[in-house]
């Protein structure tokens, strides 16, 4: 029997005890679900972890292609395999077992809802707003390096949604690539990640595209838990490739005139606060 939803995690010198949880989550949710553990790693040590479990596929890489290059694979197995569905799952992410399920069932209803992302919260409960508005530069400048001014916050307030009260369902054109739940046909149609993108900024360019043909969804009536390092506020290394995927994705879709993100923001906005 071909699996109706697939996954892929991609890890990259992570450890075995963080990956542990993702996949188990996964496979727990859903039984007949196919995952693809892609290795960008150096050394291919977590193999080890999984070997005796022959629903997880293990794919090593040898070197580092990138967040979106490395999840292709997963996505082009994935629709090699018939599956209907395909969810792009962080590392770092775990999820009680009615998730799957559940967002099976939403996509089931609406196949003209092409990803879907349920609620996502650090491991005390609190909400992460990961739903936005399409980035400005000016967005992103100034969450960077002015996180805590009274101006910026205000601006944060419209650019995450949070005066949606994230307590329903939403149409909304970015979302995070912590949690991707995909239809395959979507994806047939508008493509997959763009590889030019090596890490960051690689979901925002994804969902955009989903957005245009196909509805992209927040469903709070399922919730997974997220670590959320925040790794390129952590290190040089990072922060680097999050300048440089920015850079891409701007160069591609316009940095100050885009009047296609300024009219799905007018769009999201209006909708939302009717």
């Amino acid at each position: 029997m071909l699996p109706k939803v697939t996954a892929s995690v991609v890890v990259f010198k992570t450890s075995p005890g963080l990956v542990l949880a993702a996949v188990k989550s996964f496979l727990e949710s859903y039984p007949r679900g196919i995952l693809f553990l892609i290795d960008n790693s150096p050394s291919n040590v977590i193999d080890r972890t999984f070997e005796r479990e022959p629903r997880v596929k293990y794919i090593f890489n040898g070197r580092n292609l990138g967040f979106g290059a490395a999840h292709n694979i997963g996505l082009k197995l994935s629709q090699e395999m018939g599956s209907t569905y395909h969810l792009v799952l962080n590392p770092d992410v775990y999820f009680d077992k009615d998730v799957i399920p559940e967002l099976v069932k939403l996509m089931d209803a609406a196949p003209d809802v092409g990803h879907v992302m349920p609620k996502v919260l650090y491991p005390d409960g609190r909400i992460q707003h990961l739903c936005k508005l399409l980035p400005s530069p000016v967005n992103l400048f100034l969450r960077r390096f002015f996180p805590f001014n009274k101006r910026v916050s205000r601006t944060n307030h419209i650019y995450e949604l949070k005066f949606s009260g994230y307590d329903r369902m939403m149409d909304v054109p970015c979302l995070s690539g912590c949690f991707m739940f995909l239809r395959n046909d979507c994806l047939k149609k508008i493509g997959l990640f763009d590889e030019d993108i090596f890490l960051y900024t690689e979901d925002i360019d994804l969902t955009r595209r989903i957005h245009k043909h196909f509805r992209t969804v927040f469903y709070p009536r399922a919730s997974i838990y997220h670590i959320h390092e925040r790794g390129s506020y952590k290190s040089l290394i990072p922060f680097f490739f999050h300048i440089k995927s920015t850079v891409t994705y701007f160069n591609k879709w316009g940095w100050f005139d885009d009047p296609e993100r300024d009219l799905i923001n007018r769009a999201t906005l209006i909708k939302l606060r009717q």
